[in-house]
């Protein structure tokens, strides 16, 4: 099937310009992480999709490194939230403090107003306070004092990092919570080569700083222009028959296999197949989506959303397992 004939509006210099921004980002990136290609390529894809994304990994392996990495390669107003069990929703949101000079309550806004906000250790803060960020990332908006404040107009992400559920000292994030997030991307240990470079530049010292290849303003320019980007009929129509295969997972899956998935996805999840998809097609140099694009980002963007029994647990079935076996039972256009 030719996906090519689009109606996406893209000109040649919102391309031009597309793709100028997407490489001197990724090449930011370079300068300042080592490795990880595969989270470079989620973090980009996630904030030209105007999407928030969970890390998961055991410390140390430039999870904040790679987040503060994009907020100055755009210039954008960075904060760091290190989550405790003791961190309170007021500590992020902000709250109302009485000034006794003039006898009125003052607003203080907390770290969540920024353009990109890193939750560090998400999951080692109390359900309650992981909630207060349930209304910043869908709504855009924090409420104080029973008034509502916006987030940034132009970008605003959340990058939360987590450590694997079964460390002690973690509250699992709930269902509603991960939801928000476009994608989870899973990270793990560099190669011996990576290693030995980080070894070396380390006893070199540090790289030397370059400037931030662009504003927040083109950043925020790059996803509308990402927004254009064509998808046709057939390709929605994919995505929805792989979203409904995780909801009915008897269907889909090999009889041995189909006890193992406990929920399925959401809409949320079409959603951010349908972002996602588009931001990757404009990563590389596309004006238009094809079905591999969806495929390619299937894990991101399921992993975190289709729950499994203790079933999978115990017989150690992964679910990236169980998102390929669905997604390759689904016809491709």
């Amino acid at each position: 099937m030719n996906f090519s004939d689009n109606n996406s509006n893209i000109s040649q210099e919102e391309m031009d310009f597309a793709q100028k921004g997407i490489q001197d980002l990724s090449r930011f990136f370079d300068s300042s992480v080592i490795g990880q290609r595969r989270l470079k390529t989620s973090l980009i894809a996630a904030i030209i999709a105007d999407g928030h994304i969970l890390i998961e990994s055991v410390p140390g392996l430039a999870k904040t490194t790679s987040a503060k990495a994009i907020a100055d390669a755009v210039q954008g107003k960075f904060s760091r939230i290190q989550c405790t069990p003791d961190l309170l929703p007021s500590d992020i949101i902000g709250s109302q403090i009485y000034n006794q000079s003039n006898g009125k309550f003052e607003t203080i806004f907390g770290p969540v107003f920024a353009n990109f906000v890193l939750l560090d250790e998400v999951n080692r803060s109390s359900a309650k306070t992981q909630s207060a960020m349930l209304e910043a990332m869908q709504e855009k908006q924090v409420t104080i004092g029973g008034t509502s404040y916006q987030m940034p107009n132009d970008v605003f992400t959340v990058i939360a990092t987590q450590n694997p559920i079964e460390q002690e000292g973690t509250y699992p994030l709930s269902e509603a919570q991960t939801d928000r997030f476009m994608i989870k991307e899973i990270i793990t240990y560099p190669t011996v080569d990576e290693e030995a470079e980080i070894l070396t530049l380390l006893e070199q010292g540090r790289r030397e700083a370059i400037p931030p290849v662009m504003t927040i303003h083109d950043l925020d320019r790059i996803q509308a222009i990402a927004d254009k980007v064509y998808i046709d009929n057939a390709i929605k129509q994919y995505i929805a028959r792989i979203i409904d295969a995780t909801r009915h997972p008897k269907e889909r899956l090999p009889k041995d296999h189909a006890h193992y998935v406990r929920i399925g996805a959401s809409p949320r999840a079409s959603i951010a197949f349908l972002r996602i998809a588009k931001a990757v097609a404009l990563m590389h140099g596309r004006s238009f989506v094809t079905p591999d694009d969806v495929k390619d980002m299937r894990h991101p963007v399921l992993r975190h959303r289709i729950g499994l029994t203790y079933a999978a647990v115990a017989d150690n079935v992964s679910v990236e397992t169980i998102i390929d076996e669905l997604v390759n039972n689904i016809i491709t256009p």
